[in-house]
C-alpha cells in the first residue's frame, strides 16, 4: 500500500475511534442522566427575563418593574404550584420555610441601591457571581456607603429566582446589566465624581470586561477604580466541552443532562443546583476577555485602564489562581494596580493532614520580580506561628517589606476560599461567629454547621460544609478598602513608576506579549514559606 493510501487510511480509523469514542461518551451521559435526583419545578420554570437588546433601551426603574414581575411570576409558578414532596423547612421555594426569602425583612435576591445619610461623593456598581445573588457583596457596599457612596448591586439575569433562569441566558446579557448599573450610578452622582466597580468572581470577569470596553467606546462611563474578589479570569479547561455534556438534553427524557448537579435548594440567597449553560456562558465570557485583553495590549490601550485592587485565595478550586497574574496582571500598565494573595496556613499541627501540593501553592503562582504592579502576601508570620503578616514587594522592586497584622490564622482553618473573601465571621448566612441576634435571621447559619455522621444521611455533599464560607482576615480587606476609597485615583497617562535604580519599568504590555504565561516561576520563594528576599 502506497505511503499516501496508508496515511489515508490511518486518518480514516482515527476519526471512527473519535466518532465511536464520542458516541460512547453521550450514551453514558445520557445513562447517567437518567439516575439521580429528579428535575423539580425550580429546574424546569424559566423566567422570562429581558433581553440584552431591551436592557440597553432600558432604565433602572424599568430594570426593577421586570424584576418585580419575575419574583411574581416564580411565586405563581413554582411556590404555589409546589407538590406536597416539596413542601419542606429546606426548600427556600416553600413559603412557609424558614429559608423562604420574601419572608425576611429584606430580600437580597434583588438589585438595591444603599443610599449615604449625606450628599453623595462617589458612586460603585457592585456584580455578583455565578449561580449567586447580590447578597454576596452587601457588606462590600456597606463600606462604600460609610464612605458617603451610593452603593448599586444590581440582580444579573437568570440569578436570584430559580436555578432554571440560568439555562436560558447568556454572558451578553450579563455585560448588558451591567452597562445599565454603571449608567445607574453616573446618573445618580453626576460628573466629576468618583465612579468604582466592584466584581466577585463571575461578576470580576464582568467588570474587567467593562472596563475594557470603555477605553475603546465613549458611549460608556469609564470606571476610576476596579476592585476584584476571586475574579474568573479563567475557568478550567473542562468548562470549554461543557456544553457537549448537555447534547443528550435536546431529548426531553434526557432532560437531566442539561444539569452539572440538581441539588436541593436550601440556601435562601445561592443557587446549589448548577447548569451546563451556566459553565458553558463562563467560559465564553472569560475567552472574550482574555482575548480583548492581549488585543489592547498589543495596541498599547491599556494604559488608561485605571488600578485594579485583586484579593485572592492561592488555593482556589473554582478560577484559576494562576490565570489572574498570567492572562490579566502580566498585561497592566504600572498603574497603581495590586493583587493581594491569601496564603495557606503554615501551622506546623496542619502539616499531617495538608495536600503536599498546597504548601507550594503561593511559590507556583508567584510572577518573576520585577512586576508593573503591588503584590501583597497575607501569610503566617512564622511556620508554626498563627500569627499574620503583611508582606508587599512594590512595582519595580526586587525587595519585600514586612508588617505585622493583629490577626491570627484558626486553627482549624487550612486555607481560605473561593467564596469566602467578600464575607466577615458575623455573617448572617455563612459567617463561623454571627452575633446571636442575626445568627437565625435568615433561617439557617450555614457558616456554623460543623455535622458529624455517616455518609448520604445529609440533602448535601460534605464538601459543600467543609468550604470555608467567611474570611477570618475581613477586617484587613475592609482596611484596603478604605485606603482604596479614600486614596486619589492616578490620572490616566500618567508614567510609570521608577525601579529601584531610577528607571522607568518596562511596559507591563510589552512584557506580557514575550513572556506570556512563561513569566510565572515555579518556586521563587524559600521552600514555599516565604520571598526569599523579605527579612
Amino acid at each position: 500500500m502506497e505511503p499516501r493510501a496508508r496515511f489515508v487510511k490511518m486518518v480514516w480509523l482515527a476519526l471512527l475511534c473519535v466518532a465511536a469514542l464520542s458516541v460512547l461518551l453521550l450514551g453514558l451521559r445520557a445513562y447517567d442522566s437518567r439516575t439521580g435526583p429528579p428535575l423539580e419545578l425550580w429546574h424546569t420554570y424559566v423566567p422570562q427575563e429581558l433581553t440584552a437588546g431591551q436592557i440597553d433601551d432600558s432604565d433602572w426603574n424599568a430594570y426593577l418593574k421586570h424584576e418585580d414581575l419575575l419574583f411574581q411570576q416564580v411565586r405563581r409558578e413554582v411556590t404555589d404550584r409546589l407538590p406536597a414532596s416539596a413542601q419542606v423547612a429546606s426548600n427556600r421555594y416553600f413559603a412557609k420555610s424558614p429559608v423562604y426569602p420574601p419572608r425576611f425583612d429584606h430580600d437580597w435576591n434583588r438589585s438595591y441601591e444603599m443610599l449615604p445619610s449625606g450628599q453623595p461623593v462617589g458612586a460603585v456598581v457592585l456584580l455578583h457571581g455565578l449561580t449567586d445573588s447580590p447578597y454576596s457583596l452587601r457588606h462590600i457596599a456597606r463600606i462604600y456607603v460609610a464612605h458617603g457612596f451610593i452603593a448599586i448591586g444590581i440582580r444579573l439575569p437568570g440569578h436570584g429566582t430559580v436555578p432554571a433562569g440560568l439555562t436560558d441566558t447568556d454572558w451578553e446579557t450579563w455585560m448588558a446589566a451591567t452597562r445599565l448599573a454603571m449608567r445607574e450610578a453616573a446618573h445618580r452622582v453626576g460628573p466629576g465624581h468618583p465612579l468604582h466597580v466592584i466584581g466577585f468572581s463571575n461578576g470580576g470577569a464582568l467588570a474587567m470586561k467593562y472596563a475594557l470596553d470603555s477605553l475603546e467606546d465613549r458611549r460608556l462611563v469609564r470606571p476610576q477604580r476596579i476592585i476584584l474578589f476571586s475574579p474568573m479570569i479563567g475557568v478550567t479547561r473542562y468548562a470549554r466541552f461543557a456544553g457537549l455534556a448537555s447534547l443528550p438534553a435536546l431529548l426531553p427524557p434526557f432532560a437531566k443532562a442539561a444539569w452539572l448537579g440538581i441539588v436541593p435548594e436550601f440556601n435562601p440567597f445561592k443557587y446549589n443546583s448548577f447548569p451546563v449553560n451556566g459553565a458553558t456562558q463562563s467560559h465564553r465570557l472569560t475567552t472574550a476577555l482574555q482575548e480583548e485583553l492581549v488585543r489592547l495590549a498589543r495596541a498599547d490601550r491599556l494604559r488608561a485602564l485605571p488600578p485594579v485592587l485583586t484579593f485572592q485565595s492561592v488555593i482556589d478550586s473554582t478560577v484559576s489562581t494562576r490565570a489572574i497574574l498570567a492572562a490579566m496582571y502580566a498585561y497592566l500598565p504600572s498603574n497603581g494596580s495590586e493583587l493581594v494573595l491569601f496564603d495557606v496556613n503554615r501551622r506546623a499541627k496542619l502539616s499531617q493532614i495538608l495536600n503536599p501540593a498546597s504548601p507550594l501553592a503561593l511559590s507556583r503562582v508567584m510572577p518573576r520580580l520585577p512586576v508593573a504592579y503591588r503584590i501583597t502576601v497575607i501569610a503566617n508570620a512564622a511556620s508554626g506561628s498563627e500569627n499574620m503578616q503583611e508582606r508587599v514587594v512594590e512595582p519595580g522592586s526586587l525587595h519585600w517589606q514586612t508588617r505585622a497584622l493583629d490577626l491570627i490564622y484558626p486553627s482549624q482553618v487550612f486555607s481560605l476560599s473561593h467564596v469566602a473573601i467578600p464575607f466577615p465571621p458575623d455573617d448572617p448566612l455563612y459567617g463561623t461567629r454571627p452575633d446571636e441576634a442575626s445568627a437565625s435571621r435568615y433561617g439557617v447559619a450555614l457558616g456554623t454547621l460543623v455535622p458529624r455522621g455517616e455518609r448520604g444521611g445529609l440533602i448535601l455533599s460534605l464538601d459543600t460544609l467543609f468550604r470555608i464560607a467567611s474570611n477570618p482576615f475581613f477586617p484587613y480587606v475592609s482596611a484596603r478598602l478604605d485606603a482604596a476609597i479614600s486614596e486619589p485615583v492616578r490620572p490616566s497617562g500618567a508614567p510609570s513608576q521608577s525601579t529601584d535604580s531610577g528607571k522607568t519599568t518596562e511596559s507591563a504590555a510589552e512584557r506580557a506579549i514575550q513572556v506570556g504565561a512563561d513569566e510565572l516561576t515555579d518556586d521563587p520563594l524559600n521552600d514555599g514559606e516565604v520571598p526569599a528576599a523579605a527579612p
